[in-house]
C-alpha cells in the first residue's frame, strides 16, 4: 500500500521537546476535552436517571440575552481555534506550500472537496444509523446538537461552530499528530490507532455509542489520511456532517421524537 503522508518539516525539534509541544497543544483542546468526556461519562453512569433518557447539548445558548448570547457564542468559537493557530505557527514553513506539513497546499481544491462529498455518506449515513440503533440499546444520550434559540443569526452562528469542530479536530489531530508522532518515530498503524482513540475519547460524553462511532471514523479518516497525506477532503466531509447535524436537528426532532427529541418529548 502506497504511504503518502505529507513531508516532514525541517529542522525537527528534540524527541523530548516534540513530547512537551504535543501535550500541551493537546492540554491547549482536544486532550482537555477527552479528559473532561471521561469525567463526565462517569459522572453520566453513576447518576440514578439511566444513559438513555440524559441529555448532551453540543451548542447551548450562553446567555438569556440575545446579543450577548451572540457575543459568548463567538468568542467561545474564536477562542477554541488558538489551538489550530499554534500548530500552523509550529509546522509553518518559510517556503510554499507553507502548511504542507499539515496536508494542505492549496491544490486540487475541487477534487479534495469532491472526496470529502464521498466521505460524507460513507461517514453520515452509517454514523446516523449508530446513533439510532445506539439510542435504542441505551449507549447514547440523547443528543441535542443545536440551540434551541431561533434568532436571525443561530443557523448561521451554528455552521459556525460546524466549522470550528471540523477545523480544530482535524487540522490537530490528522494534520499535527500525524506529522508530530512520525518525527517521534511511531508508525503509521500506531499513529491511526492512538488519533482515532483520541477523537473516540472527547466524544465520550454522548456515551459509549459515540466511543465505537468515532473509532471507526477515525481508523477510516486515519487510513485514508495515510493513502493521500491531503487534509481537505476531511475538513469538508467533517464540516458538512456536523452542518447537516446541528442545522437539521430541530426537523430531525419533530420527525422522530422519541429518538432525536429530549427526553420526555
Amino acid at each position: 500500500m502506497r504511504i503518502a503522508l505529507p513531508p516532514a518539516p525541517p529542522d525537527a525539534p528534540s524527541r523530548t521537546r516534540l513530547g512537551w509541544e504535543i501535550a500541551i497543544v493537546l492540554a491547549l483542546g482536544l486532550g482537555q476535552s477527552a479528559v473532561y468526556a471521561v469525567v463526565q461519562l462517569l459522572d453520566r453512569l453513576t447518576l440514578s436517571t439511566p444513559l438513555a433518557d440524559q441529555t448532551a447539548t453540543l451548542n447551548p445558548a450562553q446567555s438569556s440575552r440575545e446579543l450577548f448570547d451572540l457575543v459568548y457564542q463567538l468568542l467561545g468559537i474564536a477562542f477554541s481555534l488558538a489551538p489550530v493557530l499554534l500548530v500552523c505557527f509550529l509546522l509553518w514553513r518559510a517556503s510554499r506550500p507553507h502548511l504542507g506539513a499539515l496536508g494542505l497546499d492549496g491544490a486540487r481544491v475541487g477534487r479534495d472537496t469532491a472526496w470529502g462529498l464521498g466521505l460524507v455518506v460513507a461517514i453520515g449515513v452509517p454514523g446516523l444509523a449508530l446513533y439510532l440503533a445506539g439510542r435504542l440499546l441505551g449507549m447514547f444520550v440523547a443528543v441535542d446538537p443545536g440551540a434551541q434559540s431561533a434568532y436571525w443569526w443561530t443557523v448561521p452562528v451554528l455552521l459556525l461552530s460546524a466549522a470550528r469542530a471540523a477545523v480544530q479536530e482535524e487540522v490537530v489531530v490528522l494534520g499535527y499528530l500525524f506529522a508530530r508522532l512520525r518525527q517521534l518515530g511511531w508508525g503509521p498503524w500506531t499513529i491511526v490507532l492512538s488519533t482515532s482513540v483520541l477523537r473516540a475519547s472527547y466524544h465520550l460524553y454522548q456515551g459509549p455509542g459515540a466511543f465505537i462511532g468515532n473509532l471507526a471514523m477515525g481508523l477510516l479518516f486515519g487510513f485514508l489520511f495515510l493513502r493521500t497525506g491531503r487534509l481537505l477532503p476531511f475538513l469538508v466531509a467533517h464540516f458538512l456532517i456536523d452542518a447537516a447535524a446541528f442545522v437539521g436537528y430541530p426537523w430531525a426532532a419533530s420527525t422522530w421524537p422519541a429518538l432525536f427529541g429530549l427526553p420526555g418529548h
